[in-house]
């Protein structure tokens, strides 16, 4: 058992907070599954960090990229200053948050209001980086079965 502390700033221990996600257990509410992916970004859990976006924006992602930023990044502090979260089926979330970080061009800080899909009991990134061709009437790609213009359209680079 580890006795780090947790890089997402909950102050607890790492085996007890997000890495317990880390190791397959799915985030209970979309701060937890933001707050989890802050950590695997400083961890260097790429793999998570895929798993972790909708399946449908997984096959967009740059893993170089993402696998490059994490690793010459130094993690100085992720700050949540809300959660909000929408009822209906499929549930939806907005977390707005500051994630800091240094790196050879010098120290930065990115807010963002961040969505979050939730389906078949587990929460999900929507990558507003990654574009997917749909029109409104297209199947949402959340899988809920409802068209995209009455499921995820609204979160999509919220």
């Amino acid at each position: 058992m580890s006795t780090a502390i947790c890089p997402c700033g909950s102050g607890n221990l790492l085996d007890a907070c997000c890495g317990h996600y880390h190791a397959g257990h799915p985030a209970p509410c979309a701060e937890a599954l933001m707050r989890s992916r802050y950590s695997a970004y400083v961890l260097g859990l790429i793999d998570y960090l895929v798993a972790t976006t909708l399946p449908a924006q997984q096959a967009g992602l740059d893993r170089q990229s993402i696998s490059n930023w994490s690793a010459s990044s130094t993690w100085l502090g992720l700050n949540v200053e809300s959660s909000e979260v929408f009822g209906g089926q499929p549930e939806h979330a907005f977390v707005t948050f500051t994630a800091r970080w240094h790196d050879s061009q010098g120290e930065h800080s990115h807010r963002e209001r961040s969505s979050f899909v939730q389906n078949g009991g587990r929460w999900y990134f929507i990558d507003p980086t990654v574009q997917l061709k749909l029109g409104r009437n297209d199947s949402c790609p959340c899988a809920s079965g409802q068209k995209f213009k009455k499921c995820c359209a609204g979160y999509f680079g919220a």
